[in-house]
């Protein structure tokens, strides 16, 4: 494991120097990112920018106020997207365990504190390996979000981090993150190519297996918010990894400890205030739950109380209660929950 963890670092903290730097662009983010990133995103100093290696979108709206842990940091650019996004009576705190990424991630705090107009800065980093987020002097749910943007891929033991993620959010909190998964477990050998490995590629969770460790670690549910086809670009990679097919995903998991296994139908709606600011019109929950504004929407008792036992709940409507219960919520199936890669569609879960 010490030896994963020094390839890590020395594959990011001198094998890359920038983002050009990459060999496949599979840390590389696909979607264009909404306006209010953007406008964030034009006070991140272009040094910081410039030693960014995600693949999605990792700081969801209505965030406002809240103290945000962001996993595997790296130079801060999420980090400072998200110090603006809060305001200056949230923070947010950054984790990484590579010496010469926290040198850039620390040399801009100044900056950025300027840049955002606040007496004192909202964001802070720790080095420190994610694997052992139990030994770095954090409060047990002390966090309202955990982000992460393609770095889970790196670690060795992913059910530990998701275990200690689960532990640091408060309840109703939640992990949200982007990754890459692939359809397949990848083999030992692919997963011992330290070039792989770092590229975000040979330590992808297969999907089905990134579901148990996610429930094993007490996030029910899992939704996926949007996912991508991952396309190598690099013919000797793309020869080593043969039909194994990545997918860059951004889930969001709850800490709701009442969640339940399956999509159950309590006869339950919900209403949209449009009242969260970036999604005036519509909210989307996840990637088969998008909510109008005004129009009630049926829902499953999942879904309701991720809407009613999290930070989202002033911004809906809640109609029905849980004495009846119908049985299964229409709509749920067991397919791979990616889209395909030939664009092809899947069944969703409720």
């Amino acid at each position: 494991m010490s030896k994963l963890h020094e390839n890590v670092q020395d594959y990011y903290g001198k094998e890359l120097q920038k983002s050009e730097d990459l060999k496949t662009n599979a840390c590389c983010t696909l979607t264009a990112p909404p306006t209010y990133i953007l406008e964030a995103l034009k006070l991140v100093h272009d040094e910081v920018q410039a030693k960014y290696y995600g693949c999605g979108l990792t700081i969801p709206l209505e965030v406002e106020g809240l103290r945000i842990l962001d996993l595997g940091s790296g130079s801060g650019r999420d980090c400072y997207i998200a110090g603006k996004l809060v305001g200056e009576n949230g923070a947010v705190v950054g984790v990484d365990m590579t010496d010469e990424q926290l040198a850039v991630a620390n040399q801009y705090i100044d900056y950025h504190q300027e840049k955002f107009g606040y007496k004192a800065s909202n964001v802070s980093f720790v080095k420190g390996n994610i694997e052992e987020l139990d030994t770095l002097g954090f409060e047990p749910a002390s966090f309202d979000i955990i982000i992460s943007n393609c770095v889970l891929n790196l670690a060795g033991d992913k059910q530990k981090v998701l275990n200690d993620a689960y532990n640091l959010l408060k309840p109703g909190g939640e992990f949200y993150f982007s990754d890459v998964y692939s359809d397949r477990r990848v083999p030992m050998d692919l997963q011992n190519d330290p070039v792989l490995w770092g590229e975000c590629l040979s330590g992808a969770l297969y999907w089905n297996d990134f579901l148990t460790y996610a429930k094993r670690a007490g996030f029910t549910d899992p939704r996926a918010v949007e996912n991508k086809p991952v396309t190598v670009d690099n013919k000797i990679l793309e020869e080593k990894l043969g039909l194994i097919k990545f997918y860059s995903v951004t889930y969001r998991l709850f800490k709701i400890e009442s969640l339940e296994a399956d999509c159950e139908d309590y006869g339950q709606a919900v209403a949209y205030k449009g009242t969260i600011q970036g999604g005036e019109h519509a909210y989307d929950l996840d990637d088969h739950h998008h909510f109008p504004k005004g129009k009630m929407m049926t829902v499953c008792g999942n879904t309701y109380k991720m809407l009613f036992d999290t930070r989202l709940n002033r911004h809906f409507d809640f109609y029905g209660t849980w004495e009846t219960h119908y049985g299964i919520f229409e709509g749920c199936g067991g397919a791979m929950p990616f889209s395909s890669a030939d664009g092809s569609e899947t069944a969703s879960c409720c």
